[in-house]
């Protein structure tokens, strides 16, 4: 038992020494595998900077794209150059339709605005006048009301002869209702021109459109290329004339019907005024008839 106890002993001491043998060793060693993952450091640091170049340029290709300015090779002005006569004189047709629908509307409210003023002339000087030759002569000239008014008094001084045999109620209302409707006549100069607009546009520019789409056919035809921007950019053009079209009739349209309702509303004021004058001239005084 003693003997184990001693062997024990010695073969502990024998580790221990190896032990410290081999530590010192182990510990130098340990130390320079740190060295070489130092040194990589560096190395991957010192490309970094590479990228900032890539970043310059690419801050300077987004500044030149929202500055630059790209021209549409496809539009009015291409359709007009790139037209043939046909196109052309459709274009022409459309924009003459739409600038004397524009003049037409343009002077007849004018005309309604002045009309109005001369029927409020009318009602404060006509009917303060002491004779109806008077209270013509206060109105202007070119005035409705005093064409009404002058033809009125026409009548009565021409009731002689053969048309002494009318009667001086009909034969005054008969001249009376000619100056009426050769008023409502003149009211409605160019209402016709905006009704042959506003139903004529539409096609106008749907046969241009057409036409256009025929010639944009037959060239990418020609070409051999369907590709969407052969065929985008000659029809979106065709189909600009539909939309010049439409464009002229709507307010064609619009406009005579506008134009009409102001003109029934004048006309109103017009016939108040004739079917007043109608009875003061059956009522003024009549010079006696020569034996």
């Amino acid at each position: 038992m003693l003997k184990m106890t001693r062997l024990a002993a010695s073969a502990a001491v024998l580790l221990i020494a190896a032990a410290s043998a081999v530590l010192p060793q182990m510990a130098l060693a340990q130390p320079q595998p740190p060295a070489p993952a130092a040194s990589p450091a560096p190395a991957a640091t010192a490309p970094a900077p590479a990228p900032a170049p890539a970043a310059a340029p690419a801050a300077a290709a987004g500044g030149t794209r929202s500055v630059e300015i790209v021209d549409n090779p496809y539009g009015l002005e291409a359709l007009w150059k790139g037209g043939d006569i046909v196109a052309k004189v459709t274009l022409a047709i459309l924009a003459i339709m739409s600038m004397g629908s524009w003049y037409i509307i343009i002077t007849k409210v004018y005309e309604q605005f002045r009309m109005r003023l001369q029927a409020r002339d009318a009602d404060k000087s006509f009917w303060n006048a002491p004779t109806v030759r008077q209270g013509a002569e206060k109105l202007k000239d070119g005035s409705p009301y005093r064409f009404i008014a002058e033809s009125g008094l026409e009548a009565t001084t021409k009731h002689v002869g053969l048309l002494g045999n009318v009667d001086l109620n009909t034969w005054i209302s008969m001249s009376i209702q000619r100056a009426i409707d050769n008023v409502q006549s003149r009211t409605q100069d160019g209402l016709a021109f905006l009704a042959t607009v506003g139903s004529t546009a539409p096609f106008v520019g749907l046969f241009g459109t057409v036409w256009g789409i025929y010639h944009a056919l037959t060239a990418i035809g020609i070409a051999g290329q369907a590709s969407i921007d052969k065929v985008a950019g000659p029809v979106g053009e065709a189909l600009i004339m539909t939309a010049f079209g439409l464009a002229v009739a709507v307010p064609a349209v619009l406009g005579y019907n506008w134009l009409v309702r102001r003109n029934k509303a004048a006309m109103d004021m017009v016939r108040s005024f004739a079917a007043d004058l109608h009875a003061v001239l059956l009522s003024a005084p009549k010079t006696p008839a020569r034996a």
